[in-house]
């Protein structure tokens, strides 16, 4: 690494990005490419996802995803997402931030309104709250929300063509329909935080779209000797869609991203 790169990621203030979207909009791709370019820059960088990315979080994850479950309460699926998100703000996100780390979240707190209030049904103000309390103060500096432009049942089918549906992903069409939807009305209320991304066909054109939308805080992404074509054509190589996350949240260097 370039001595003037680590100099310049030393005392960075630390950074929260989280990444929306509904199922399958491909956040986590392109969240493992911001995280290896912002690496190469001289950050440290926490990939993140939710729930999850905590022993207890991953535990947490694993009942409130698992189709068995099909009896779990509105309300209750609620506060597992509030509990797995109090415990990663405490134990790694806000630390990280303190120390001077990129944190990238694949989901924060506007999953929650989305699939909760949107989704649900349930009380806006009431999840908004739950929210406050279980952030403790933490909000993201930038979120990108990814869309793909096609229908829910497309978005189901990109989510789950490698993998069994877990139990969101179950609910079908017409709930999603209701969720994105959702993340569109939340962008529209916070257009300076949300930054809309629409997929393109090619991997390196929506990376060049999220790298846009964050240029205003890493200043060299606008920078076209830096972020140029070859810089991006690394993204439609395939290696960071296939490469699996990790589900251990014991070590920190150990990213675990996508849902």
């Amino acid at each position: 690494m370039e001595q003037g790169k680590q100099q310049d990621g030393a005392h960075a203030p630390g950074i929260f990005i989280t990444f929306e979207g509904g199922e399958g909009a491909g956040k986590s791709t392109h969240i493992r490419f911001l995280a290896e370019a912002l690496e190469e820059h001289g950050r440290e960088v926490l990939c993140l996802r939710e729930p999850g990315g905590t022993a207890v979080g991953e535990q947490l994850r694993s009942i409130v995803l698992d189709p068995e479950n099909a009896a779990l309460s509105d309300e209750a699926e609620l506060l597992i997402y509030e509990a797995a998100r109090a415990q990663i703000v405490s134990e790694v996100i806000a630390p990280a931030l303190a120390r001077g780390a990129v944190v990238l979240c694949d989901r924060f707190y506007d999953s929650t309104i989305a699939y909760q209030v949107f989704g649900r049904g349930l009380d806006r103000s009431f999840v908004e709250s739950a929210n406050e309390f279980a952030c403790q103060g933490v909000h993201p500096d930038r979120t990108i929300l990814l869309t793909v432009g096609d229908s829910a049942e497309k978005g189901l089918e990109r989510a789950t063509h490698q993998s069994a549906a877990d139990r969101l992903e179950l609910e079908g069409g017409a709930f999603h329909s209701e969720v994105n939807a959702g993340f569109m009305e939340i962008a529209a209320s916070e257009p300076d935080r949300i930054r809309i991304v629409v997929s393109a066909d090619r991997k390196s054109d929506t990376a060049r779209k999220v790298f846009s939308e964050l240029s205003d805080i890493f200043a060299w992404m606008a920078d076209p000797a830096v972020a140029d074509a070859a810089f991006f054509s690394k993204i439609d190589k395939g290696y960071y869609g296939n490469k699996k996350a990790s589900a251990s949240p014991a070590r920190e260097a150990e990213r675990t991203c996508g849902r």
